[in-house]
């Protein structure tokens, strides 16, 4: 069955990638991005495909509502929510991916401005989106974080994600009755996108693929998925055979260690 998918980040590397998959997948997409341009080649690429380019700002409240309103005018509604668009530290300066950017280079503006578009825009594209979802008793909301040691070694970047990891969980908890899935889906690795700056030292031929994200968004977009929640999916080590193996699969988070609180063993 088509359903609406509103993609985040849909004119960058991976983006691209979730946009070819859930239309090849029969889906009508809601692509939004601040680049103007990106979205324009994203759109040619796709010609007479179900496409709404949206150009958007997320780092602002505005710009997240008048994203999920022109989804809505174009399509009636959101049924699902892929929060792919981020911004990571090669924005600070090009070889930031390799040489960690430390807390003196930081500011409140930077710091802001990453939460603003890492975790507070897919709040509120989920929030805004959720009622629809509610009255079709059918949702699907995919977060794309990262890779639990980015989470320890990268500031404000891996802060953003493990904040992103967490509200996942606890979404996934919250709607688990309501047909609405939460699921989270990393590639793995570094990937060879323009999200990582010119001045990092990894070989790009020997990075990840963009493409690997593709196949199982488009698994989690479909009913095969359907009592798939609560659960983290690492791209790389997916295999479309065995979609739920162990090997490419967790729970969200680090659901293991949260019975070591204090108060919960006195009781």
């Amino acid at each position: 069955m088509a359903r609406t998918v509103l993609i985040t980040g849909a004119a960058g590397g991976i983006g691209r990638a979730m946009v070819a998959a859930t239309l090849v997948a029969g889906h009508r997409v809601a692509a939004l991005d601040r680049d103007e341009a990106g979205l324009a080649a994203l759109a040619a690429a796709h010609p007479g495909a179900t496409l709404a380019p949206i150009v958007a700002d997320l780092s602002t409240v505005e710009g997240c509502a008048a994203g999920i309103d022109a989804a809505v005018a174009r399509y009636g509604a959101v049924e699902a929510v892929v929060n792919n668009a981020g911004i990571g530290v090669s924005s600070l300066r090009p070889d930031a991916e390799t040489r960690i950017p430390t807390i003196d280079e930081l500011d409140a503006a930077t710091w802001d401005r990453f939460f603003a578009i890492n975790v507070r825009a897919p709040m509120l594209l989920v929030r805004a989106a959720l009622p629809m979802m509610r009255a079709a008793g059918w949702g699907r909301v995919v977060n794309n974080t990262t890779s639990f040691r980015t989470m320890l070694r990268v500031l404000p970047y891996g802060a953003t994600k493990a904040a992103l990891e967490s509200a996942s969980a606890i979404w996934a908890d919250e709607l688990k009755e309501s047909g609405i899935t939460v699921n989270v889906l990393i590639p793995g690795g570094p990937t060879d996108t323009p999200f990582i700056g010119p001045g990092a030292s990894w070989p790009r031929e020997q990075m990840l693929r963009p493409a690997i994200m593709g196949p199982p968004l488009a698994w989690l977009l479909s009913e095969d998925a359907r009592g798939i929640t609560g659960q983290r999916i690492t791209a790389g080590r997916w295999d479309s055979a065995a979609p739920e193996a162990p090997a490419a699969m967790r729970p969200i988070g680090w659901p293991e260690l949260g019975a070591d609180a204090v108060w919960l063993a006195a009781r």
